[in-house]
């Protein structure tokens, strides 16, 4: 006689150190009614993308389940919208890549015995740092082994804390005191000192994922024992901004959980022929392309990004700049664009093509009311900054809807980006002529379930190496 089929928890994350780059994948099985951790996988896979190395770790972490109990159920828990998604079914699965390996995947148990569930990066750090064992041990020509036990590492990160509040900002992958970036939602920034605080940001918490060489693959799996260590895994972005934000919205009784937040990366196109000559390039004219200049600043953000591995999806403007702009980007992600109308820029009517100078000269009247109210259109039937922020705020809207709790690059132009920043900071709209903005700069907005936002300027690319 045979008792109840068990329930397993599989947690999995994978992660790749330039996307494509250096990857690997963290798996833990444990057990649904104690909590006990049953088995941990990892593996170092040699250069993929991202979401391979994702897929690659359910894989690992519904066989292993499997093997202790072909009969069981199990719950999924990832990090990873783009893999819960598409295995629940809400998702199409178009990359070539991933289509072999979901259906790998939805194999391993028979059909309804296998449920999976988004959470924030933030509770997932048990597969995560297995993820990152894996590309440490292959970056060495080494085979996985295990480390410390999660609630080990919980302890030793508990008592680093204070330590490494004094120390101050450590770039060394385990700790770091710099600021909480904001900018990437969970999914990373750049680490800069800023104040005491003792956070990290997603590159360094993900074992420093812009500097692994490439080496033979290994792999590994054991019953977890936890073997004593004293590494402590560094804080994410995202962990600290949510954690800060639930300090300031909830004085004394209890933060309530607002997950993670959706994180927009906004980059300007590449430059045009038009950019270097100051002139009014809105919707409403020539629509120019890249110019050679503008290809190789495109080819730069797509290399800072890449580094970085933390865009989940592209949306562009329907623009040819922005298109061009993004195509260069995703081509160098593994990522498909999505073309979205409301991130276009202002059309500029009879000023488009003109300098300000020329602008001067020939409509004084009018642009001196376009200067004075964000109500005033350009000449001709343009369109005013009042309407581009209206047009703005519910297309960011539609797209925080959409994209919650993912990092999206937001490929757009000059005054839309300009207008996010405002929003989010709820500045006047006189503020959009006190910004400079250079061509292929970036920005980021965090975007959370109680409506606050924060912001982070890079604005030269160079601020991403």
């Amino acid at each position: 006689m045979t008792g109840p089929a068990r329930e397993f928890v599989v947690e999995a994350d994978g992660g790749s150190r330039g996307n494509p780059g250096p990857a690997g994948y963290g798996a833990a099985v444990l057990d649904a009614a104690t909590g006990e951790t049953l088995v941990e996988a990892a593996e170092y896979l040699g250069v993929v993308t991202n979401n391979v190395a994702e897929y690659r770790g359910l894989l690992a972490g519904l066989r292993a389940a499997r093997q202790l109990d072909p009969d069981a159920t199990v719950h999924v828990r990832m990090d990873s919208k783009l893999v819960v998604e598409q295995m629940s079914g809400r998702w199409k699965i178009k990359h070539p890549d991933m289509k072999p390996l979901a259906a790998e995947a939805a194999r391993v148990f028979p059909p309804g015995r296998v449920t999976y569930e988004w959470i924030p990066r933030a509770d997932n750090k048990h597969a995560d740092r297995l993820a990152n064992e894996a590309m440490d041990a292959g970056a060495r020509g080494e085979q996985w082994s295990p480390s410390a036990s999660t609630a080990e590492l919980d302890a030793a990160a508990d008592r680093a804390a204070p330590a490494a509040r004094t120390a101050g900002s450590r770039r060394n992958g385990t700790a770091s005191g710099v600021a909480p970036a904001g900018a990437d939602g969970g999914d990373g920034g750049e680490a800069a000192a800023e104040g005491g605080g003792a956070v990290a940001s997603e590159r360094l918490a993900r074992a420093g994922r812009s500097g692994a060489e490439t080496a033979s693959p290994g792999a590994g799996t054991r019953a977890a024992a936890g073997a004593p260590g004293t590494r402590v895994t560094a804080e994410t972005s995202g962990e600290a901004d949510v954690r800060a934000a639930k300090a300031v919205a909830s004085p004394g009784w209890g933060p309530a959980d607002m997950g993670a937040p959706a994180t927009f990366v906004l980059l300007r196109h590449g430059e045009t022929p038009l950019t270097p000559q100051k002139r009014f390039s809105g919707s409403g004219g020539s629509d120019p392309s890249l110019s050679p200049v503008g290809r190789e600043q495109a080819e730069k953000v797509a290399e800072s990004l890449a580094r970085r591995g933390t865009i989940e999806a592209i949306v562009a403007s329907p623009l040819a700049r922005t298109r061009e702009t993004a195509g260069i980007v995703a081509a160098r992600l593994g990522l498909e664009v999505t073309v979205e109308e409301g991130l276009r820029e202002t059309d500029f009517g009879a000023w488009e093509g003109l300098t300000f100078g020329e602008v001067r000269d020939r409509h004084p009247a009018d642009l001196d009311a376009w200067l004075a109210s964000p109500d005033a259109e350009p000449t001709g039937g343009g369109e005013s900054f009042a309407a581009t922020a209206t047009r703005i705020a519910a297309t960011r809207d539609k797209l925080v809807a959409a994209y919650a709790g993912r990092t999206v690059l937001l490929v757009s132009h000059v005054t839309p980006i300009k207008t996010f920043l405002r929003l989010a900071l709820g500045a006047p709209p006189e503020s959009l002529f006190r910004m400079e903005l250079s061509a292929a700069s970036l920005s980021a907005v965090a975007y959370y379930a109680d409506g606050g936002a924060s912001v982070r300027l890079f604005n030269e690319t160079s601020h991403l190496r």
